[in-house]
């Protein structure tokens, strides 16, 4: 039940932020963090460039809590840890702006399938093998021309990237430096 309710939240929020005057205070935009506007690196992540977007991306949230079945504190620590990630990597890149949470979905699926994998669930390294392969075909051969139409912008595949590393590395992290405090997980 809690876990729903983070979901919802969630999804409140992406969906408030898609109106003036929060969008254009929320988005991720190079410029005006160098400026000082630091909660855009985490904001980025949760405004979207239209409606389609806003429902493909939120889809994608759901069905990855949906088979994954994280507690709603890990997936709250999660989103915000990813989200940070993705808005401190992505001046690796070249981009001046960057919205929705694509890359986000790509390191929770990604976070999770090696998790999964890590524990002993065989068939989870075909997760693994499948984000990775999708995340270099895009880096290689671009993104789907129908995205791209659909949400009305070029797919920032370099936020899938940062978010598929980042999943992959706090996965990891959570499994060779366990917390001392079990309890917390």
């Amino acid at each position: 039940m809690r876990l729903f309710l983070l979901l919802m939240t969630v999804s409140l929020l992406c969906l408030g932020l898609q109106f003036e005057p929060l969008a254009s205070l929320t988005n991720w935009q190079r410029d005006l963090i160098l400026d000082g506007q630091w909660w855009r690196i985490l904001s980025g992540n949760f405004t979207h460039t239209n409606f389609a977007h806003l429902a493909m991306n939120l889809a994608g949230l759901w069905v990855i809590s949906f088979i994954f079945r994280p507690t709603e504190k890990s997936l709250a620590l999660l989103l915000i840890t990813i989200s940070l990630a993705i808005g401190v990597l992505n001046f690796l890149s070249d981009m001046n702006g960057y919205v929705g949470l694509s890359g986000l979905l790509h390191g929770l699926f990604a976070y999770f399938a090696l998790q999964e994998s890590l524990n002993g669930r065989k068939s989870s390294w075909l997760l693994v093998i499948g984000v990775i392969a999708k995340v270099t075909w895009e880096l290689t051969m671009g993104a789907s021309q129908s995205t791209v139409e659909l949400i009305n912008a070029r797919v920032a595949v370099e936020a899938h990237l940062f978010g598929m590393l980042s999943g992959f590395m706090l996965a990891l992290i959570v499994r060779f430096f366990p917390s001392r405090n079990k309890s917390a997980a």
